[in-house]
């Protein structure tokens, strides 16, 4: 494989999951692991994305202070982000999870909407910090400076304490047999304890997400009330979806 074609396959993977490992992607392109970090340095000095320790993250998942139009995919998360909308009720207590997808949802949310919503997102809770009806509460704990997000046994008690209407979340990977999946076993367990917070789950995932798995299991398919995607609910590729007790949206 040329070296061009190795640099976009990184950028795809990048792009799709925010996040990846360097050991998974010279598994995935059968090279060494030094070959994907000299790979991952040069895009990182083109600003294509942005080298962390192990692995790389989208120049999309990083920036927060402004409003950030360099997002893979970004019509299809405004679509998702619009039809998650339509959940939001006057008064409800909801959690607003990380991830470019969260984000379009908290950008979304009417300036006027009385809401209660609690977030272990940065950007995500100062994007709600400037709309007047929202009372944001921020789940603290240490922050991981990849994700912008509280992590660690802190904020996992902090979820333990609370019960919401819903909550809004993200995920690396969706299969319909094997349920939600991550590479990272910390964010598994933060997200373990979301699911448990809530009343009804609601997962925001684009549709080029579906049918992929990776290493540690957030939860089944079931355990999640509605999946929301960019696609119509009665899309070929949701199939397998349509078989589980999950409303699709």
């Amino acid at each position: 494989m040329l070296k061009e074609e190795r640099q976009q396959t990184i950028l795809n993977e990048v792009e799709l999951h925010n996040r990846i490992l360097l050991t998974d992607i010279a598994e995935t392109l059968d090279v060494s692991i030094d070959t994907v970090r000299r790979d991952v340095k040069e895009l990182d000095s083109e600003q294509k994305l942005r080298k962390v320790h192990g692995g790389a993250i989208s120049l999309g998942f990083t920036t927060s202070s402004t409003r950030n139009t360099n997002i893979y995919a970004l019509k299809e998360k405004m679509e998702i982000a619009e039809k998650a909308l339509s959940l939001l009720k006057e008064g409800s207590v909801i959690f607003v999870d990380g991830g470019t997808t969260c984000l379009e949802l908290a950008r979304l949310i009417p300036i006027d909407l009385e809401l209660t919503c609690f977030t272990l997102s940065l950007p995500v809770a100062m994007e709600l910090s400037s709309k007047p009806s929202v009372t944001v509460i921020f789940i603290g704990g240490q922050i991981s400076k990849d994700a912008q997000i509280s992590i660690g046994a802190n904020a996992i008690h902090n979820l333990s304490e609370i019960k919401v209407d819903y909550s809004f979340i993200g995920t690396g990977y969706v299969d319909s047999q094997y349920g939600l999946t991550e590479f990272d076993w910390d964010i598994v367990q933060l997200k373990k304890a979301v699911i448990k917070a809530a009343k009804k789950t609601v997962l925001l995932c684009i549709s080029e997400k579906l049918n992929s798995q990776h290493r540690y299991k957030t939860c089944d398919i079931n355990a999640i009330n509605t999946m929301i995607t960019e696609l119509a609910p009665e899309n070929e590729l949701l199939k397998s979806f349509r078989t589980h007790d999950i409303h699709l949206l």
